[in-house]
Formats: C-alpha cells, sequence, structure tokens
C-alpha cells in the first residue's frame, strides 16, 4: 500500500466520545493508505479507562493498531496516575511526540 499521508494525532482527552472519534478517525486514515501515529498525553493516557455503555474506546484503540496505526504515550503521564505501560498505552517521551509533530505532514489535536 502507498502511503499517502503522513497524520500525527495528539489525544490529550479523556472524554470518551472525543477519543472514540479521535480513533474512529485515526483507523480511517490507516485504511485509506496513510501512515498515522497517535500520540496519548496528558488525560488520553487514561484512553483505556473511559469506555462507556456508548463509546467502546479501548476497542476503536486496538481497531486502529490492528488496521496498521501506531500508538505511542507519553511515559511521565502515565506514571503520574500510577499507569503501567501496556500495548495501547506504550512508554515513550516527548522526543518522540516531537518526531511526530516533524514528521508528520498534518498533525491534529483531540
Amino acid at each position: 500500500m502507498i502511503t499517502l499521508m503522513k497524520l500525527g494525532i495528539v489525544i490529550y482527552s479523556n472524554d470518551a466520545e472525543t477519543v472514540w472519534n479521535a480513533f474512529r478517525l485515526a483507523s480511517i486514515a490507516v485504511k485509506k493508505g496513510d501512515s498515522v501515529k497517535v500520540f496519548l498525553l496528558g488525560k488520553g493516557v487514561e484512553c483505556e479507562s473511559i469506555d462507556t455503555e456508548k463509546f467502546d474506546v479501548k476497542n476503536q484503540a486496538q481497531s486502529f493498531l490492528d488496521a496498521g496505526g501506531q500508538i505511542l504515550a507519553c511515559t511521565t503521564c502515565l506514571k503520574l496516575r500510577q499507569q503501567d505501560a501496556t500495548a495501547v498505552c506504550p512508554y515513550n517521551s516527548i522526543t518522540d511526540l516531537y518526531t511526530i509533530i516533524a514528521d508528520s505532514d498534518k498533525l491534529l489535536t483531540f
């Protein structure tokens, strides 16, 4: 598959609907051939624990990963919340966020 665009998405919210929609958009972009990296920052690292009856965030994040997307999470933000790294929230640094910003054709924040 030819990469059409390098898309960076920063998720800073822990609002279930917002994060769910961010991962929906990320999944669509990957399926259309874009290279997509999501960086979880601040409250965004809580994404695995914010599911609601209407918004299955954890499943949407997994669908994004299964489609070929990549998720990175702020180590400091995880540790501040006493959370361990997981497949959806792996330890990464603010330097990795800088790299996503520098390498992206477009950057979105949620």
